[in-house]
């Protein structure tokens, strides 16, 4: 774990760490710090096609829920109207869009962040709380393939950083 005490020390380190080859690694900030998922590269496109294709099925479902009821379900002539009379569907369908495109990317957004997480062991690491109040960390995973303790210690230091071991 690295800290940082500027959002601008930590913007400029995160592109220095990537480019060593470091793939692994995540920031904690006390605050939203403009350009930071950027910097570390964490984009993720999925998200506005997952909203899309709820939105698809929630349209879908209001849709035809009420189309079968009025058509196959419960057929009712009242006065010569069609029995599809699709524009009452609209506030119905439109609803449940919404409704699906919120609940689903809700869903889909915890298990995309594999959330609910018990534990991690970055949250007890001494200087934790500080990167929550008025630090910036940026925490390096020994899982990375070029993650070697005693030189990553070295580069994190050459950037400025206070550095600790986190132990699980």
């Amino acid at each position: 774990m690295a800290y940082f005490k500027t959002p601008e020390e930590l913007l400029e380190a995160i592109p220095r760490v990537r480019a060593a080859g470091y793939r692994y690694l995540e920031a904690y900030t006390p605050f939203p710090v403009e350009g930071l998922a950027d910097a570390l590269g964490r984009r993720d496109e999925r998200i506005p096609w997952i909203a899309f294709s709820l939105g698809v099925v929630g349209a879908l479902v209001g849709f035809g829920m009420q189309a079968w009821t009025q058509v196959v379900g419960y057929p009712l002539n009242i006065g010569g109207k069609p029995l599809l009379a699709w524009p009452a569907y609209v506030p119905i369908t439109f609803e449940l869009t919404i409704l699906t495109i919120t609940l689903g990317l809700f869903v889909s957004l915890l298990a995309l962040n594999n959330l609910p997480l018990a534990y991690h062991p970055v949250t007890q690491a001494p200087g934790y709380r500080q990167a929550l109040t008025d630090h910036f960390a940026l925490y390096l995973e020994a899982r990375d393939p070029r993650f070697d303790l005693e030189a990553t210690r070295a580069f994190l230091q050459t950037l400025g950083a206070e550095v600790e071991e986190v132990s699980r």
